[in-house]
Order: structure tokens, then sequence, then C-alpha cells
């Protein structure tokens, strides 16, 4: 059984990697805010009596589902409604500041050029930008393997496959990115 700090702990610990993996799949900050508060609410609510060792697991499935109730609510509101944003051009002001948002290496050192400051700022948006281009489920596999560091067995439970289907939309992931980041000269 959790205790009321273990679930609180456990909750902080997630929340920012949590929210970023939901920026990913919705690509707005409120309705990725929304989902992560939603996800946790539920786990709190109808799990925060399991072991501390299965919240990990269980929070991974109920933002999986979270995020998927929230593109069938958008599928619905979007053939009742109609928007004045949908009139207007789309353009690349984007309240989102991937510099902003990424605090850097713990410990590290802050003092560097702002050239290599402007350099990885565009490195990073490229690769977020390549991510956010994966296929759904692809871009779900990597992120729960790679992000949020989950191994083969938890990402196939959490996104309800199999274990072979996680490890062939990681491979393929990997390989989209990595053409797709050589072909902009990035190489990791």
């Amino acid at each position: 059984m959790a205790t009321e700090k273990e679930l609180s702990d456990f909750l902080k610990s997630v929340e920012k990697r949590a929210f970023k993996r939901s920026l990913y799949h919705v690509r707005n900050e409120e309705s990725a805010l929304d989902i992560v508060q939603e996800s946790m609410m539920r786990l709190a609510e109808h799990y925060g009596d399991k072991p501390a060792n299965e919240l990990p697991m269980l929070f991974q499935r109920i933002l999986s589902n979270c995020t998927l109730d929230w593109f069938r609510r958008q599928k619905t509101h979007n053939a009742l409604f109609s928007h004045m944003s949908d009139f207007e051009g789309g353009g690349e002001d984007s309240d989102f500041d991937l510099l902003e948002a990424w605090s850097g290496p713990d410990g590290g050192e802050q003092a560097q050029s702002a050239e290599d400051t402007v350099r990885r700022g565009q490195t990073l948006r490229d690769i977020e930008f390549e991510i956010q281009e994966l296929p759904p489920r692809q871009r779900e596999a990597f992120l729960m393997r790679y992000w949020e560091e989950m191994d083969v067995a938890e990402t196939a439970a959490a996104m309800g496959c199999s274990e072979g289907s996680v490890k062939t939309h990681c491979f393929r992931a990997i390989q989209t990115l990595s053409k797709a980041l050589k072909a902009k000269g990035i190489n990791l």
C-alpha cells in the first residue's frame, strides 16, 4: 500500500515528463496540462491504495488512456463546432519555448557562448519537431522507452500491445528520426 507521501512524491517525480509526453501528442500546452492533471487525479482516486512499485505502470496506462480520451473528445467536438481560429492563417507563433522548458544538466556548466546556446536550442527544436512528426504509435513507444526509460515489457503493458510490436515501433521511430536528423546535418 502506497502511503500518501509516496503517492505525492511519485506524482511530483513524473509531472514534467508526463507533461512533455502529453505535449508531444496533443501539441497544446493547456490540453497537455489537463491530461496530466486528469491522469494524476484518476491515479490518486482509483489506485492510491496500490503498492508504490505498481504506480509507474498504472500511471503510464492512465496517461495513455486520458490522451486517447482527449483525442476522441476533440474528434467529436470538431465534428460539431467550428472555431474562428480554424479560419486564421497558421503561423509559427507558439507560446512554448523549448529552451525555457529545458533546464539543462544538473550541476553542469552554465557558462557557454551565445553561439553554442543558439546551436543547442536549434538542435533541440529540430529533434522535437521530428519526434512530433512520428506516427502516433511509434511516438508513444519511443517516448515511453527512451524518455520514460521503461523497459519493453512495461511499455507493452502500458500500450496494450505485444513486446514485439513495441520493438518494431521503436526501431521504426529510431530509423525515421535518424534519417530525418542526418538530413538536417545533426549527428548524435
